[in-house]
């Protein structure tokens, strides 16, 4: 049976996504502990491997792009093409997007070395951005991998790898509501971009930040009691 709970404190199990949105870490700030899934089968056109940021021209889309698997891939297996220099085209624009925004040098320099470290595996990549990520936001929270693949988990884990998605709508957020700030480009704000938008725009005030985007009202538990 499903009931209404709240997230607060709660064991949370996320997706594995790419520069994730600004969502994702206001789901983490309220959860006690965090798990990432790493045994699911990749899932193309979701947020594991794109990100969004606003640039001069709007809101762009940037993608890692992946090796073709042959039928299902666990994620932990899929690994990136690098056939494309797809990381020097997307640090270009960064550069461009966010080079004058008040704290993109000081925070910069971390995001680009992990780019030209150029990690084998999708999941890699994206466990060394939420690394950096969760680092410069100043959030401690446990965070773990998963060692094998429940399609249900048993509560108390709240399951939220479907929960975060690439559909932009805020009547579908769960755990996120807008609360704007500053941004390089536009006089209309862009709300759940990708992390480094908020670093580079706020720096230090990003997690007061997050803290404001909280969606107040509670999340549905589908998960079996």
């Amino acid at each position: 049976m499903s009931e209404i709970q709240s997230l607060k404190g709660r064991s949370v199990l996320l997706a594995s996504h790419y520069l994730p949105c600004l969502e994702y870490f206001a789901c983490i700030i309220q959860a006690g502990n965090v798990m990432i899934e790493s045994h699911e089968n990749f899932q193309k056109q979701t947020l594991r491997n794109r990100c969004y940021v606003q640039t001069a021209n709007g809101v762009e889309m940037l993608t890692v792009p992946v090796t073709k698997p042959a039928g299902k891939v666990p994620i932990r297996d899929v690994r990136i093409d690098y056939g494309q220099l797809w990381e020097k085209k997307q640090w270009r624009c960064l550069v461009s997007a966010y080079a004058n925004s008040p704290f993109f040098e000081y925070y910069a320099p971390d995001f680009q070395k992990i780019l030209e470290s150029r990690p084998a595996f999708l999941l890699d990549l994206n466990q060394e951005m939420l690394t950096l990520c969760l680092h410069l936001l100043r959030i401690r929270v446990p965070l773990a991998y998963t060692l094998s693949y429940e399609a249900e988990p048993k509560y108390p884990v709240f399951d939220a790898r479907s929960c975060i998605n690439a559909k932009k709508n805020v009547n579908r957020y769960q755990f996120y509501h807008p609360h704007p700030y500053y941004q390089t480009f536009g006089n209309d704000f862009s709300d759940n971009l990708s992390i480094v938008d908020l670093l580079f725009n706020t720096g230090p005030q990003a997690l007061e930040v997050l803290k404001k985007s909280v969606k107040d009202s509670p999340v549905t538990l589908l998960n079996e009691l």
